[in-house]
């Protein structure tokens, strides 16, 4: 058996000078930690830690058992994707034209509620790092900032305004007179609550607008104290849609929701709004229909993040039965289970126009306010340019069904 005989030496200084890599010091504990968050899921990990329980798990979880929320994204996790080599992606594009004006990036920041209560800066931060990143921002009925606060805040964005129908239709369209006169270019009326989900982590952890202060909040919060220092020293809670609640989440969603809205309210609506018009919340191809027929520009294929019906069908493996259906006639969105750039490069090819990003963003919101929202937007850009480069996509007008298979999907 032959042996090999290998020759030993003393490393000289240049030998090791080129193996020593310093990393920059990071002089900013908030831009550390965010600089070493690589995914969205890193971002959540932080987002855990340093916030309260009650706000994180409102943020964090779904209805029921959750599992509309955990089979949206286990179907993202399995996707499969059909690169095709030898192409030139030198040149690159991730825009796109959303609704009859450009988009940066084919998503936007969805609508979420109690914003404030994850972190003080908030809409403001999702407002400002929107139109940094020249993608759309939407503010809930259920948000903490005013129309008029991100109207100011934001006075170059693509500021959207969410709609839920209350009980008392006046005050609802009051909201939507406002946000027409800030100027929101866009009404995204939600349809899936005639009543609120049965949210049982709310349940379990008293979830109450303002926080309540507690023995059981109250040793939650020792490990959090900038949460409770940037909550008790900001200005209170201010409603996109409310002058003051005092009570559960619960009880305030089942006291304002209409359960008794029909598509003939959304042709009512179509009438009201002289701008687009998105209906949100749809998760069945004949409502897709109907929808567009009464007058939506664009549909949103969500479950509400899985914070609604239990079981609730999957909103990405939708896609091609509701392209087939509606074509051309009106734009084609989706939500729910979004946590990678990926994911939005698989509904895109899949046959999707846009996406939408709520949880994504608020993990990064409460890891490090704006900045952390930032960070969000960078993780999902990147994602998503390297995975269509590796599929061989220069822009999104190149993906097609033929890059992706859904493990679940019928087609």
């Amino acid at each position: 058996m032959t042996k090999i005989k290998v020759s030993r030496r003393f490393p000289g200084y240049k030998d090791l000078r080129q193996l020593l890599r310093f990393r920059k010091i990071i002089w900013s504990s908030k831009r550390r930690r965010l600089t070493r968050a690589l995914t969205i899921y890193d971002l959540r990990v932080i987002a855990k830690r340093r916030t309260p329980k009650a706000p994180f798990d409102y943020t964090d979880g779904g209805a029921g058992t959750e599992s509309s929320l955990l089979n949206a994204r286990k179907e993202f996790q399995a996707v499969t994707f059909h690169p095709r080599v030898l192409r030139d992606v030198s040149t690159f594009d991730l825009s796109t034209n959303m609704l009859g004006k450009k988009s940066a990036m084919p998503f936007g920041i969805a609508p979420t509620g109690f914003t404030r209560m994850m972190q003080t800066e908030g809409e403001i931060a999702g407002c400002t790092s929107a139109m940094d990143a020249g993608i759309p921002f939407t503010l809930s009925t259920m948000g903490t900032r005013s129309i008029e606060d991100v109207a100011k805040a934001a006075p170059t964005g693509r500021n959207f305004f969410q709609l839920y129908m209350w009980k008392d239709r006046e005050r609802s369209m009051g909201l939507v007179n406002r946000a027409a006169a800030a100027g929101f270019e866009t009404l995204v009326l939600t349809v899936d609550v005639p009543v609120a989900g049965d949210r049982l982590r709310d349940v379990r952890n008293g979830m109450t607008i303002p926080p309540s202060l507690t023995s059981k909040t109250i040793l939650n919060a020792i490990p959090r104290p900038a949460w409770w220092f940037n909550f008790l020293t900001t200005d209170p809670l201010t409603f996109a849609s409310l002058d003051s609640w005092n009570g559960t989440v619960a009880e305030l969603l089942d006291s304002m929701f209409d359960p008794t809205v029909t598509f003939e309210d959304l042709k009512w609506i179509r009438q009201q709004w002289q701008g687009k018009l998105i209906v949100k919340g749809i998760q069945h191809v004949d409502d897709a229909t109907m929808a567009v027929e009464a007058g939506a520009d664009a549909i949103i294929l969500s479950n509400h993040g899985g914070r609604q019906l239990d079981r609730a069908p999957i909103p990405a493996l939708l896609i091609p039965q509701v392209r087939a259906a509606i074509k051309d006639r009106a734009e084609l969105h989706v939500d729910t289970g979004i946590m990678h750039g990926a994911d939005i490069v698989a509904a895109i090819a899949s046959g999707a126009d846009f996406a939408w990003v709520g949880r994504a963003y608020l993990y990064g919101l409460m890891a490090g306010g704006k900045e952390g929202v930032d960070r969000t937007l960078e993780i999902l850009r990147s994602e998503m340019t390297r995975t269509m480069k590796l599929l061989g996509a220069r822009s999104l007008d190149e993906l097609n069904p033929d890059h992706v298979t859904f493990l679940n999907s019928s087609h």
